[in-house]
């Protein structure tokens, strides 16, 4: 029997940064379709909003659809293999084509009618700012049921009771 020593840390950390990324964007394996291009994307939290930079060298802006809905932002196109027809016969093409979709679970506190997108040099940029009036975290308050409350004040009584029997 082979001995492995246990890092309970290891349990809690990503194996890598792609899959915080995942974790952070709550972005599923299976939301990618592998049928086609699948284009790389950095995506990060600044102090006011999210960004996400997708890289799409030979796509044409008109080929790029942007889509908030329900929380989601998806991102879809096309990049389309052009034919030539200049008598090559390729040995290799290892550019990827075809179509491609990405969607991410944006947090709650984004406003989504100040969502903007630039596209520059294959270079998609879709800025997601916070929307500092929604609070994501606030302390809550814990009030007593009324049975318990009732149960409180029944104890009472019976203390009470219990005091003047013994004086009697």
């Amino acid at each position: 029997m082979a001995l492995t020593r246990y890092n309970g840390m290891q349990e809690t950390m990503p194996n890598t940064f792609s899959s915080m990324l995942d974790r952070f964007f709550n972005e599923s394996v299976n939301s990618r379709n592998f049928s086609g291009f699948t284009p790389h994307v950095d995506a990060c939290e600044t102090e006011r909003g999210f960004e996400i930079e997708a890289a799409l060298p030979g796509v044409k802006k008109e080929d790029i659809n942007i889509d908030f809905q329900e929380g989601k932002l998806t991102i879809t196109g096309e990049r389309k293999l052009e034919n030539r027809e200049d008598g090559r016969r390729y040995h290799m093409l290892e550019t990827q084509y075809g179509s491609f979709s990405r969607t991410f679970y944006i947090p709650d506190n984004v406003n989504p009618d100040r969502i903007t997108a630039e596209f520059n040099d294959g270079i998609l940029l879709v800025s997601i700012p916070k929307d500092e009036q929604k609070t994501m975290k606030r302390q809550i308050s814990i009030s007593s049921s009324d049975k318990e409350a009732k149960g409180d004040k029944q104890k009472e009584k019976s203390a009470a009771e219990n005091k003047e029997a013994k004086k009697a």
